[in-house]
């Protein structure tokens, strides 16, 4: 009997769409969660302030560490290089295990993220268990969805198209956020609460229907040599390799940490996407005050929430538009080019001033999406250092979930030097303490901001000029400061095609090693 019409049109998709799809179930939710958990615990449960810095602060900790521990404990059996005999483990195989681990998490993620609109322990208990939990289901979901644009291409051509639809059901699952203002009202919080059901509900069945359909592909593409609807240009699918017990040859974490700091090109890395991270980060905590002090005598409450909310959407729908220019010239060419876009805004925008509220306007929104849309294209140069990684220490098989971890270690302190070097350059510059005034939540951040009050006349020139320098002087020093750390990234041009090149002729040789055996 033949498959229905809507079971035979479900198997018929691209690979590449049904992946770019768990963009979109973790994205409807995740956006959600970042402009409303800060403002039902503060406004609806009445968290305390002490209850508060505690969650945050042990949410610090465990954000930092569980990105390296669960790609350790996922890739840790692929890191030696010993030529031991073992058991058989195929690529396929790997990429199965991460897509079982996405039907696990997914529904998992969704279930936590239902856990912040139901009080259903003291607020302070709940606030930090709901986050921790959020954030580990979260962190499980990411690494696994990460190392598998790694895991399912080779050639850069592919893991663009990869990244092609990921930004586009990305800036699909945005317009939650739009979706979300009809239904939030702290004082009728049920309204809002069914609103988060139907989110976690959809999400949690789209993750488990699209692993399901990717499962089917990669078994698919393992029982036929000739199918290539996931063995793109340069696919993995046909390498065999072997990897021993983890008691035999295996590699102790010190040892991988030695080899990642013999790594010059990830050092440079990393040291370029800390400060991108960070001034993502800053955009976010900070739009709220640049729009209130900057332009609140020009717009419109609603339209500084429209261009809010435009800022969660342009920088996916942005990438639709550089990522074809990645395929062209490369993504490092892009980058590039994208820090010396945010330079030359920024010093335009120095020498115009603070009185030109149209390009105030514009230059607020810009620098929000493209320094957002900058930190979508990175997740390519990292698949890129997976392939490096594998290439110099003659791994068995490319530690991808652990990479994308020790990276976001590295780099996510970023997040909590945004708002504390931002609000200590804006009380050194004019005085103005905003934690000695009482709590605003601004939409998009991850802490309660307090609302500034109105100064006295005399005052409010500084406090807006404040705002001005510092929102033209941290772009323009976060884009010299990368400018320079990525004009020492060498893994672009030739040794990009060297290391593409190496890592396939591996492939290639283990799999005439295995069948050898």
């Amino acid at each position: 009997m033949g498959l229905g019409w809507p079971q035979a049109w479900l198997l018929g998709l691209p690979t590449a769409v049904v992946y770019g799809s768990l963009a979109l179930f973790t994205s409807i939710l995740h956006n959600v969660f970042l402009l409303y958990y800060v403002d039902t615990f503060v406004s609806v449960y009445k968290i305390n302030k002490v209850a508060f810095w505690v969650g945050e602060t042990v949410f610090l900790l465990w954000n930092s560490l569980n990105d390296p521990l669960f790609g350790w404990l996922s890739d840790r059996q692929f890191l030696s290089s010993q030529p031991w005999s073992g058991a058989r483990l195929s690529s396929k195989a790997v990429v199965l295990a991460r897509v079982r681990a996405l039907g696990r998490h997914g529904p998992l993620l969704a279930l936590s993220f239902l856990a912040f609109w139901v009080p259903w322990a003291p607020a302070g208990l709940q606030f930090l268990l709901c986050l921790c939990l959020y954030d580990g289901f979260l962190t499980l979901v990411d690494l696994h969805h990460h190392a598998l644009l790694a895991d399912l291409a080779l050639s850069a051509h592919d893991r663009t198209h990869l990244n092609f639809y990921c930004s586009l059901f990305s800036a699909a699952g945005s317009l939650s956020v739009f979706a979300s203002y009809a239904f939030w009202n702290k004082e009728d919080f049920s309204s809002f609460r069914a609103f988060c059901v139907a989110l976690a509900a959809g999400s949690g069945l789209g993750f488990l229907g699209a692993t399901q359909l990717l499962r089917r592909r990669v078994e698919v593409a393992g029982k036929d040599p000739g199918c290539s609807t996931l063995a793109m240009d340069g696919g993995l699918y046909g390498e065999e390799l072997l990897v021993g017990s983890e008691e035999v040859g295996s590699i102790t974490l010190g040892q991988y940490l030695r080899q990642l700091a013999r790594h010059q090109n990830f050092l440079w890395f990393v040291g370029m996407d800390l400060v991108q991270v960070f001034h993502c980060h800053f955009n976010s905590n900070f739009f709220p005050l640049f729009l209130e002090h900057l332009l609140s005598d020009h717009i419109s409450l609603s339209t500084g929430s429209f261009l809010l909310g435009v800022s969660y959407v342009a920088p996916h729908l942005n990438n639709l538009y550089f990522l074809p220019l990645c395929q062209r010239w490369g993504v490092y060419a892009v980058v590039r080019g994208l820090f010396l876009l945010k330079l030359g805004l920024s010093l335009l925008m120095l020498v115009a001033g603070p009185d030109h509220p149209g390009l105030l306007c514009f230059f607020i929104a810009s620098n929000r999406v493209f320094t957002e849309g900058t930190c979508k294209l990175l997740t390519l140069v990292v698949t890129d250092l997976v392939d490096e990684d594998l290439v110099l220490n003659h791994r068995k098989q490319a530690a991808s979930a652990l990479l994308f971890g020790m990276v976001a270690l590295v780099t996510k302190p970023g997040q909590t030097f945004a708002p504390l070097l931002g609000t200590w350059l804006l009380c050194f510059y004019t005085g103005h303490d905003l934690f000695q005034q009482p709590p605003m939540t601004p939409v998009g951040s991850a802490q309660p901001w307090p609302e500034p009050p109105a100064p006295a006349p005399a005052q409010a020139p500084t406090l807006r000029q404040g705002c001005f320098y510092l929102l033209v002087l941290v772009p323009i020093t976060c884009a010299l400061l990368q400018l320079f750390t990525w004009s020492q990234f060498t893994l672009h041009g030739r040794r990009l095609h060297m290391v593409k090149a190496q890592r396939q002729n591996l492939a290639q040789v283990q799999t005439l090693d295995i069948k050898t055996v």
